[in-house]
Protein backbone atom coordinates (compact mmCIF):
# COMPACT_ATOMS: atom_id res chain seq x y z
CA UNK A 1 0.00 0.00 0.00
CA UNK A 2 1.31 3.52 -0.76
CA UNK A 3 1.87 6.18 1.60
CA UNK A 4 -0.77 8.37 0.37
CA UNK A 5 -3.08 5.02 0.95
CA UNK A 6 -1.82 4.26 4.26
CA UNK A 7 -2.56 8.09 5.01
CA UNK A 8 -5.84 7.79 3.68
CA UNK A 9 -6.96 4.83 5.79
CA UNK A 10 -5.62 6.33 8.82
CA UNK A 11 -8.04 9.05 8.87
CA UNK A 12 -10.75 6.55 9.00
CA UNK A 13 -12.06 6.55 12.72
CA UNK A 14 -12.47 3.51 13.66
CA UNK A 15 -15.55 4.09 16.08
CA UNK A 16 -17.79 4.26 13.34
CA UNK A 17 -17.50 1.16 11.45
CA UNK A 18 -15.12 -2.18 12.04
CA UNK A 19 -15.14 -5.66 11.00
CA UNK A 20 -15.65 -7.25 14.27
CA UNK A 21 -15.52 -11.06 14.99
CA UNK A 22 -18.88 -12.83 16.00
CA UNK A 23 -18.46 -16.29 17.80
CA UNK A 24 -18.05 -18.35 14.99
CA UNK A 25 -14.55 -16.24 13.78
CA UNK A 26 -16.61 -14.72 10.63
CA UNK A 27 -16.10 -10.92 9.99
CA UNK A 28 -19.15 -9.06 10.78
CA UNK A 29 -20.22 -5.42 10.10
CA UNK A 30 -20.67 -2.74 12.50
CA UNK A 31 -22.21 0.20 10.61
CA UNK A 32 -21.46 3.77 10.18
CA UNK A 33 -24.25 5.92 11.76
CA UNK A 34 -26.93 7.91 9.36
CA UNK A 35 -25.12 11.05 7.97
CA UNK A 36 -21.32 10.27 8.04
CA UNK A 37 -18.94 9.79 5.23
CA UNK A 38 -19.02 5.86 3.34
CA UNK A 39 -15.44 4.43 3.70
CA UNK A 40 -15.26 2.74 -0.37
CA UNK A 41 -12.07 0.72 -1.00
CA UNK A 42 -11.42 1.25 -5.27
CA UNK A 43 -9.46 -1.59 -6.48
CA UNK A 44 -8.67 -0.27 -10.62
CA UNK A 45 -5.26 -1.14 -12.43
CA UNK A 46 -5.71 2.09 -14.28
CA UNK A 47 -3.31 4.96 -12.42
CA UNK A 48 -5.31 7.90 -14.29
CA UNK A 49 -8.58 6.58 -13.54
CA UNK A 50 -8.07 5.70 -9.64
CA UNK A 51 -6.76 9.13 -9.43
CA UNK A 52 -9.62 10.77 -11.19
CA UNK A 53 -12.87 8.68 -9.35
CA UNK A 54 -11.16 8.99 -5.93
CA UNK A 55 -11.05 12.63 -6.05
CA UNK A 56 -14.66 12.77 -7.36
CA UNK A 57 -16.11 10.29 -5.33
CA UNK A 58 -14.05 12.61 -1.62
CA UNK A 59 -16.18 15.26 -3.32
CA UNK A 60 -19.46 13.33 -2.71
CA UNK A 61 -18.80 12.68 0.57
CA UNK A 62 -16.85 9.12 0.12
CA UNK A 63 -13.68 8.27 1.71
CA UNK A 64 -11.80 6.38 -0.37
CA UNK A 65 -8.56 3.71 -0.03
CA UNK A 66 -7.48 2.85 -3.89
CA UNK A 67 -5.56 0.21 -4.87
CA UNK A 68 -4.00 -1.66 -8.38
CA UNK A 69 -4.40 -4.90 -7.20
CA UNK A 70 -7.16 -7.10 -5.54
CA UNK A 71 -3.84 -8.61 -3.32
CA UNK A 72 -3.20 -5.24 -2.01
CA UNK A 73 -7.09 -4.75 -0.87
CA UNK A 74 -6.40 -8.25 0.65
CA UNK A 75 -3.29 -7.58 2.51
CA UNK A 76 -5.08 -4.16 4.03
CA UNK A 77 -8.04 -6.17 5.87
CA UNK A 78 -5.31 -8.53 6.80
CA UNK A 79 -3.61 -5.76 8.75
CA UNK A 80 -7.57 -5.11 10.13
CA UNK A 81 -8.42 -2.35 8.58
CA UNK A 82 -12.21 -1.62 7.21
CA UNK A 83 -15.06 -0.11 4.97
CA UNK A 84 -18.29 0.16 3.75
CA UNK A 85 -18.08 -0.74 0.62
CA UNK A 86 -15.61 -2.56 -2.31
CA UNK A 87 -15.36 -1.65 -5.96
CA UNK A 88 -13.80 -3.63 -8.26
CA UNK A 89 -12.86 -3.19 -11.58
CA UNK A 90 -13.80 -6.23 -13.71
CA UNK A 91 -10.49 -6.87 -14.96
CA UNK A 92 -7.13 -6.85 -13.52
CA UNK A 93 -3.29 -7.47 -13.62
CA UNK A 94 -3.60 -11.04 -12.02
CA UNK A 95 -6.70 -11.93 -13.35
CA UNK A 96 -11.09 -11.06 -12.85
CA UNK A 97 -11.97 -8.90 -10.27
CA UNK A 98 -14.84 -11.76 -9.71
CA UNK A 99 -12.56 -14.43 -8.37
CA UNK A 100 -11.49 -11.96 -5.40
CA UNK A 101 -15.24 -12.73 -4.24
CA UNK A 102 -14.74 -16.34 -3.01
CA UNK A 103 -11.24 -14.96 -1.50
CA UNK A 104 -13.11 -12.28 0.60
CA UNK A 105 -15.68 -14.68 1.89
CA UNK A 106 -12.90 -17.19 2.50
CA UNK A 107 -11.57 -14.08 4.86
CA UNK A 108 -15.08 -13.96 6.61
CA UNK A 109 -15.42 -10.36 4.69
CA UNK A 110 -19.64 -9.83 3.87
CA UNK A 111 -19.07 -6.43 2.77
CA UNK A 112 -21.17 -5.14 -0.11
CA UNK A 113 -19.31 -5.54 -3.48
CA UNK A 114 -20.00 -3.41 -7.14
CA UNK A 115 -18.30 -4.23 -10.28
CA UNK A 116 -17.01 -1.39 -12.37
CA UNK A 117 -16.57 -2.30 -15.71
CA UNK A 118 -16.05 -0.97 -19.21
CA UNK A 119 -17.68 -4.33 -20.67
CA UNK A 120 -21.08 -3.89 -20.07
CA UNK A 121 -22.84 -6.95 -20.98
CA UNK A 122 -25.64 -8.78 -19.75
CA UNK A 123 -22.88 -12.00 -19.16
CA UNK A 124 -20.96 -10.27 -17.23
CA UNK A 125 -23.68 -8.56 -15.16
CA UNK A 126 -25.19 -12.03 -14.78
CA UNK A 127 -21.76 -13.92 -13.11
CA UNK A 128 -21.65 -10.42 -11.15
CA UNK A 129 -24.70 -11.28 -9.65
CA UNK A 130 -24.57 -14.81 -9.48
CA UNK A 131 -20.89 -14.55 -7.27
CA UNK A 132 -22.70 -12.36 -4.94
CA UNK A 133 -21.74 -8.91 -6.37
CA UNK A 134 -24.88 -5.99 -5.29
CA UNK A 135 -24.51 -4.01 -8.71
CA UNK A 136 -22.94 -4.02 -11.98
CA UNK A 137 -22.03 -0.19 -13.32
CA UNK A 138 -20.63 0.90 -17.14
CA UNK A 139 -17.45 3.44 -16.55
CA UNK A 140 -19.12 5.02 -18.88
CA UNK A 141 -21.91 6.03 -16.66
CA UNK A 142 -19.77 8.10 -14.38
CA UNK A 143 -18.94 8.60 -10.83
CA UNK A 144 -22.03 10.27 -9.94
CA UNK A 145 -24.22 7.64 -10.72
CA UNK A 146 -21.80 5.08 -9.37
CA UNK A 147 -22.16 7.04 -6.32
CA UNK A 148 -26.05 6.93 -5.93
CA UNK A 149 -25.80 3.18 -6.71
CA UNK A 150 -23.65 2.77 -3.33
CA UNK A 151 -25.98 5.04 -1.43
CA UNK A 152 -28.92 2.81 -2.53
CA UNK A 153 -27.67 -0.28 -1.71
CA UNK A 154 -26.43 0.93 1.66
CA UNK A 155 -29.36 2.48 2.55
CA UNK A 156 -31.16 -0.79 1.57
CA UNK A 157 -29.17 -2.75 3.61
CA UNK A 158 -29.32 -0.35 6.62
CA UNK A 159 -33.45 -0.43 6.23
CA UNK A 160 -33.41 -4.57 5.89
CA UNK A 161 -31.04 -4.72 9.25
CA UNK A 162 -33.31 -2.19 10.54
CA UNK A 163 -37.02 -3.93 9.95
CA UNK A 164 -37.87 -5.63 13.56
CA UNK A 165 -39.67 -8.89 12.16
CA UNK A 166 -37.04 -11.18 11.57
CA UNK A 167 -39.19 -13.93 12.14
CA UNK A 168 -38.53 -17.18 9.50
CA UNK A 169 -41.17 -18.13 7.37
CA UNK A 170 -42.43 -21.52 6.19
CA UNK A 171 -44.04 -22.05 3.24
CA UNK A 172 -44.52 -25.54 2.13
CA UNK A 173 -41.16 -27.55 2.24
CA UNK A 174 -39.32 -24.24 2.40
CA UNK A 175 -37.78 -21.91 5.73
CA UNK A 176 -37.06 -18.70 5.16
CA UNK A 177 -34.48 -17.06 7.74
CA UNK A 178 -34.25 -13.35 6.81
CA UNK A 179 -32.15 -12.74 10.19
CA UNK A 180 -29.42 -14.49 8.30
CA UNK A 181 -30.40 -14.64 4.36
CA UNK A 182 -30.57 -17.94 4.07
CA UNK A 183 -33.70 -20.47 2.47
CA UNK A 184 -33.79 -24.36 3.47
CA UNK A 185 -35.59 -26.66 1.67
CA UNK A 186 -36.64 -29.62 3.87
CA UNK A 187 -33.84 -28.75 6.31
CA UNK A 188 -31.30 -28.18 3.84
CA UNK A 189 -29.49 -25.19 3.38
CA UNK A 190 -30.30 -24.05 -0.12
CA UNK A 191 -26.75 -21.79 -0.59
CA UNK A 192 -28.84 -18.94 -1.81
CA UNK A 193 -26.43 -15.74 -2.89
CA UNK A 194 -28.01 -12.74 -0.71
CA UNK A 195 -29.88 -11.42 -4.00
CA UNK A 196 -31.11 -14.78 -4.56
CA UNK A 197 -32.82 -14.68 -1.03
CA UNK A 198 -34.33 -11.68 -1.93
CA UNK A 199 -35.84 -12.64 -5.27
CA UNK A 200 -37.14 -15.66 -3.11
CA UNK A 201 -38.07 -14.02 -0.06
CA UNK A 202 -40.26 -11.81 -1.85
CA UNK A 203 -42.18 -14.24 -3.92
CA UNK A 204 -42.52 -16.20 -1.00
CA UNK A 205 -44.22 -13.16 0.78
CA UNK A 206 -46.43 -13.06 -2.08
CA UNK A 207 -47.40 -16.53 -1.98
CA UNK A 208 -50.01 -17.99 -4.63
CA UNK A 209 -49.72 -14.37 -6.25
CA UNK A 210 -47.81 -13.55 -9.22
CA UNK A 211 -45.15 -11.16 -8.77
CA UNK A 212 -43.86 -9.24 -12.37
CA UNK A 213 -40.74 -8.97 -13.55
CA UNK A 214 -40.45 -5.57 -12.75
CA UNK A 215 -40.41 -6.08 -9.35
CA UNK A 216 -38.11 -8.54 -8.89
CA UNK A 217 -35.74 -6.90 -10.67
CA UNK A 218 -36.33 -3.92 -8.39
CA UNK A 219 -35.86 -6.72 -5.52
CA UNK A 220 -32.30 -7.19 -6.74
CA UNK A 221 -31.40 -3.45 -7.90
CA UNK A 222 -33.75 -0.21 -7.49
CA UNK A 223 -36.78 0.72 -8.16
CA UNK A 224 -36.45 2.39 -12.27
CA UNK A 225 -32.82 0.77 -12.63
CA UNK A 226 -32.56 -0.30 -16.21
CA UNK A 227 -30.16 -2.86 -17.59
CA UNK A 228 -29.83 -5.04 -20.57
CA UNK A 229 -30.46 -3.89 -24.52
CA UNK A 230 -33.95 -0.98 -23.84
CA UNK A 231 -37.04 -0.66 -21.15
CA UNK A 232 -37.40 -4.49 -21.28
CA UNK A 233 -33.65 -6.06 -20.91
CA UNK A 234 -34.30 -6.80 -17.02
CA UNK A 235 -36.30 -9.77 -18.40
CA UNK A 236 -33.14 -11.51 -19.41
CA UNK A 237 -31.55 -10.77 -16.24
CA UNK A 238 -34.36 -11.51 -13.66
CA UNK A 239 -34.81 -14.94 -16.18
CA UNK A 240 -31.38 -16.51 -15.33
CA UNK A 241 -31.69 -15.38 -11.49
CA UNK A 242 -34.81 -17.58 -11.41
CA UNK A 243 -33.21 -20.36 -13.34
CA UNK A 244 -30.33 -20.07 -11.16
CA UNK A 245 -32.65 -19.86 -8.21
CA UNK A 246 -34.81 -23.30 -9.15
CA UNK A 247 -31.47 -24.78 -10.54
CA UNK A 248 -30.28 -24.97 -6.34
CA UNK A 249 -33.44 -25.64 -5.08
CA UNK A 250 -33.51 -28.47 -7.81
CA UNK A 251 -30.11 -30.08 -6.70
CA UNK A 252 -31.31 -30.51 -3.03
CA UNK A 253 -35.16 -31.60 -4.72
CA UNK A 254 -35.22 -33.25 -8.08
CA UNK A 255 -39.20 -32.96 -7.78
CA UNK A 256 -39.04 -29.00 -7.11
CA UNK A 257 -41.21 -26.95 -8.74
CA UNK A 258 -42.74 -24.18 -6.53
CA UNK A 259 -41.52 -21.49 -8.48
CA UNK A 260 -44.04 -20.98 -11.61
CA UNK A 261 -43.87 -18.58 -14.76
CA UNK A 262 -46.53 -16.16 -15.99
CA UNK A 263 -45.54 -15.70 -19.08
CA UNK A 264 -44.92 -12.05 -20.41
CA UNK A 265 -45.62 -10.66 -16.74
CA UNK A 266 -43.64 -12.65 -14.09
CA UNK A 267 -43.21 -15.54 -11.61
CA UNK A 268 -44.99 -17.01 -8.22
CA UNK A 269 -44.25 -19.04 -5.78
CA UNK A 270 -46.81 -21.54 -6.22
CA UNK A 271 -47.45 -23.01 -2.08
CA UNK A 272 -49.55 -20.51 0.16
CA UNK A 273 -49.61 -18.86 2.26
CA UNK A 274 -46.49 -18.07 4.12
CA UNK A 275 -46.91 -18.75 7.95
CA UNK A 276 -44.19 -17.91 10.70
CA UNK A 277 -41.94 -20.64 11.26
Amino acid sequence: MTTLQKEAASTWSTTNVALASDATGQAERVDSPAGTRIRLLLVDDDADYREAASAELAELAFDVVAFATGEEMLEYFAQNNNADVIVLDWKLPTGLGIDLLPKLHDRGIRLPVVFLTGMPATAYESAALDRGALDFVDKARGVPILAKRIRLILDSHRRARETPDKAALACGKLTLRPDVSRAFWDGKDANLTVTEFNIVHLMVSHAGEHVTYRSIYDCVHHAGFVAGNGDEGYRTNVRSSIKRIRNKFRSLDAEFGEIENFPAFGYRWRTAPAQPA
